[in-house]
């Protein structure tokens, strides 16, 4: 096992900059997350920890030692991508082996290493079978074996689970999990999908345009974020912003209006606002409800224009009066609504975010029994 670090990690392709001084500390035995939209440069910060990139400026360390020059046979680590590479013609056995056979290594060590390997997965009754034999989890697998066999101080992982459909994605994420339990070795792990991110993670690494935003818990990072774009990155359905402006604020309370005039009193600190100040206000769907009848605060009068009913959740699309976007809101899959129904959501002020004309966010009174909770 080994740590990863990178100071000031710049990446580029002459004078396109890919990577703007990447700065992380990846812990020893720690699962780690990049996630980013794509184009974010989360695909060319693993590829230049494995070293199948040159950086081009800062220094990469991977337990203790600089690996600038170092080739990627002598970093300590394996990769697995996302398309599986196997060897057609060699059964699954062959084809954990061969790198091992490659480097010479005593044929009842690389038995006792693919062996190993295939109990972990659960693979040891498919190790006669080519890889035309089997489903794409199952191949997987083979890719995955073929990285432990070679015990690195560290994994890489390139999107390994997207060319999976839907279930068998839920399902190798249990398995990841599971291996990393396992095995307890440093991993690193590039996803788009924030879910994925979510379920696995330790810590997550939110890339953007090559910058880093925030590193964190995917508890903290979902109710912390330190910024707009990781409130509207973590989290799905996605965080909705409404245009607002102070109504006034303190260092006990927040309160803000809608274009429509809707009065929203927020539990987040103000002092550092004055009236009639633009912000965006966040507001999670899960966190909007439909008021009862007697409801007086904190409401938003809306109009349903879609719905998704999705058994366990119902999730509807709402205009809001002076709001180009449509809002949405995440109910419980019992709660009937349809299409021109008019709503009124009220907002709870302990779950509301704000952001200044920058994207940064405002301190939320409640954070110090948030971050207990996360």
């Amino acid at each position: 096992m080994a740590d990863v670090k990178l100071v000031n990690v710049e990446k580029a392709y002459g004078a396109t900059r890919i990577l703007h001084g990447i700065n992380l500390e990846i812990r020893d035995g720690e699962f780690m997350v990049f996630v980013g939209p794509s184009g974010c440069g989360k695909s060319t910060l693993l590829r230049s920890i494995a070293g199948l990139e040159e950086i081009t400026g800062g220094d990469l360390f991977i337990g203790g030692q600089r690996m600038n020059d170092a080739t990627p046979s002598e970093r300590g680590i394996a990769m697995v991508f996302q398309s599986y590479a196997l060897y057609p013609h060699m059964n699954l056995f062959d084809n954990m082996a061969f790198g091992l056979q490659l480097a010479k290594v005593p044929k009842a060590e690389v038995e006792a290493a693919v062996r190993n390997a295939a109990r972990i997965l659960h693979i040891e009754h498919l190790l006669d079978r080519k890889p035309k034999d089997l489903s794409g989890g199952q191949r997987q697998r083979v890719a995955i074996g073929r990285a432990i066999v070679r015990q690195p101080s560290v994994f890489l992982f390139d999107e390994p689970l997207s060319n999976l459909d839907t279930a068998l994605r839920v399902q190798m994420r249990y398995e990841f999990a599971k291996l990393h339990e396992q095995l307890k070795t440093t991993m690193i792990y590039v996803t788009h999908d924030q879910v994925e991110a979510m379920t696995l993670a330790d810590r997550i690494v939110v890339l953007s345009a090559g910058k880093v935003e925030q590193v964190g818990a995917p508890m903290e990072l979902y109710f912390h974020p330190c910024n707009q774009f990781v409130a509207g990155f973590i989290g799905s359905p996605q965080m909705n912003f409404l245009p607002a402006v102070v109504a006034e604020g303190s260092a006990q309370h927040l309160a803000v209006r809608l274009a429509d005039g809707s009065l929203i009193r927020c539990a987040i600190d103000g002092s550092s606002t004055t009236a009639g100040q633009r912000l965006t206000l966040g507001v999670r769907p899960e966190h909007l409800s439909v008021a009862p009848a007697d409801a007086r605060d904190n409401l938003i009068p809306a109009e349903v224009i879609f719905v998704e009913a999705l058994g366990g959740s119902t999730v509807a699309y709402c205009a809001l009066p002076g709001q180009d976007a449509p809002a949405t809101v995440q109910l419980d899959g019992l709660v009937r609504v349809h299409g021109g129904q008019g709503l009124r959501l009220q907002v709870n002020p302990a779950l509301t975010y704000a952001f200044d004309e920058s994207g940064q966010a405002l301190r939320r009174l409640d954070d110090q029994a948030l971050a207990a909770a996360a």
